[in-house]
């Protein structure tokens, strides 16, 4: 898996509205970038209104958030809408940007085991990791984000 100080892998995905976003580690800026299992699940609706309920604090330090999802992109906009989050959500299907950070792969719940994502967040900071949350508190995670990056929450 991706550790910090590791350059992001290149990748391309379909955002929400089925355009091509292309990501690059020459990426300018401050990035997270977090993945997610399914839109609309309980937790990952929890993470992603934590941190659009935050989304102005996390503009405020220079963070653009985008997520990922194996959900097609029509998912993704539904969403959005019903969350009214602020945010791209890119679309993974086939999971060849989830393989690239290592975030797809066999999990188990009450003994049966099955494919997944792992839900997991990267910082980013012109291209280069600089905080990985491979357990994220979806109800608190803008917070998490930026209290491990030394800024106040208050």
């Amino acid at each position: 898996m991706l550790q910090e100080g590791d350059k992001v892998p290149s990748f391309k995905a379909m955002d929400q509205d089925g355009n091509l976003f292309t990501f690059s580690n020459r990426y300018p800026g401050r990035v997270i970038l977090f993945f997610y299992p399914a839109s609309g699940t309980p937790t990952c609706t929890d993470e992603a209104c934590n941190l659009r309920d935050n989304h102005s604090l996390l503009k405020e330090h220079g963070f653009e958030v985008i997520g990922i999802s194996p959900d097609m992109p029509a998912a993704q906009e539904k969403f959005i809408q019903k969350h009214n989050l602020p945010f791209t959500l890119l679309s993974d299907p086939q999971h060849k940007v989830m393989d690239k950070f290592d975030v797809w792969g066999e999990k188990v719940l009450y003994g049966r085991r099955y494919m997944g994502v792992t839900r997991t967040t990267f910082v980013i900071e012109n291209g280069i990791i600089i905080k990985v949350f491979r357990r994220p508190r979806a109800k608190r995670h803008a917070e998490e984000i930026l209290k491990s990056l030394g800024y106040s929450v208050e």
